[in-house]
């Protein structure tokens, strides 16, 4: 039985909750195969689409009625959290009732630790909402004083800072819920971001990349397997152009050389590969050796036999 802590991202899971709904059913058999082989699953949602949804709507809704609050984005992320965290779950408990298989499955809404100078405050690059032309994005900053840019040449999208978790508060529950075989959904969105002054604990607004708060909790459950789920089934070198190629089986020293050289998007690949140099890096015991895999969805039990995805070795 392996420890397998599972990003999966949000773009996947459809931009609106119908659609959202649709998607989870085919996301639940992947997760529900990894179960079916006797590992121990932990779910961490990206929620990029689903924040800025929310955020959005009510941004908009204030204008038409003043009784009608603006939202933070902490608190819509709190709330994208919930609502994702219901769908994936009521669609693992089908999926397993399906199978007749007894796991239980439990959401949790999980509060990540930021250091309130981490430079990302400075320097918003994390993209969330839906995708606009350049000339709706910048209208909406000449209206708004939201950030805006490019994300990785599939159109312009609000830009928020993306401070680096440093501590996960809810980390013994989740040992606990892993300990007792549930299949558990944390880190939703990369978790609220939460700072913590004079022993006081207070959300402040950002987006934390979900695959760093992935590593971090996969470090901090000792898990076997860190999977990146992406649409593309692995890494490739010179993406999109013609002399690319997948890389299968790389060590974290080339897949630094790699991100060092600038190879992978900032605001795609780059933070996942990172994220999974973080986690195997951060083994000390020699004893637990440390795998991490990036593939997609649909290919992740394949993966898991060696037959699919890139595997970085440390």
């Amino acid at each position: 039985m392996k420890k397998i802590v599972l990003a999966l991202g949000g773009n996947a899971l459809g931009n609106t909750p119908s659609e959202q709904q649709e998607a989870v059913k085919i996301t639940s058999k992947s997760i529900v195969d990894l179960v079916e082989q006797g590992n121990k699953v932990l779910i961490v949602h990206g929620n990029g689409p689903q924040v800025g949804m929310i955020y959005n709507a009510f941004d908009e809704a204030s204008k038409i009625n003043n009784k009608i609050p603006k939202l933070s984005l902490a608190l819509s992320g709190a709330m994208s959290q919930g609502y994702i965290g219901l769908h994936l779950q009521q669609a693992i408990l089908n999926e397993l009732k399906n199978r007749k298989m007894n796991q239980k499955v439990a959401s949790i809404i999980t509060q990540t630790m930021v250091n309130s100078d981490d430079l990302a405050f400075k320097n918003p690059i994390k993209p969330i909402g839906t995708f606009m032309t350049e000339k709706d994005a910048k209208k909406i900053s000449d209206l708004t004083g939201a950030f805006v840019g490019e994300d990785s040449g599939r159109g312009w999208r609000i830009m928020v800072p993306s401070p680096k978790p440093i501590f996960i508060y809810e980390k013994d529950i989740i040992l606990d819920l892993v300990k007792k075989e549930y299949i558990v959904i944390a880190g939703g969105g990369g978790g609220i971001p939460t700072l913590e002054t004079n022993s006081k604990i207070k959300e402040i607004d950002a987006v934390i990349d979900k695959d760093f708060t992935a590593s971090k909790i996969a470090e901090l459950i000792d898990a076997d397997l860190f999977m990146i789920v992406t649409a593309e089934d692995g890494i490739w070198k010179n993406y999109g152009k013609e002399n690319s190629y997948q890389l299968v089986n790389p060590s974290v020293d080339e897949i630094q050389s790699l991100v060092d050289k600038g190879e992978f998007p900032e605001g795609s690949m780059k933070p996942k590969v990172q994220a999974i140099i973080n986690f195997l890096n951060s083994n000390s015991d020699k004893k637990n050796v440390r795998k991490a895999c990036i593939t997609s969805l649909e290919k992740a039990a394949d993966a898991l036999k060696g037959n699919a995805g890139t595997w970085i070795k440390k």
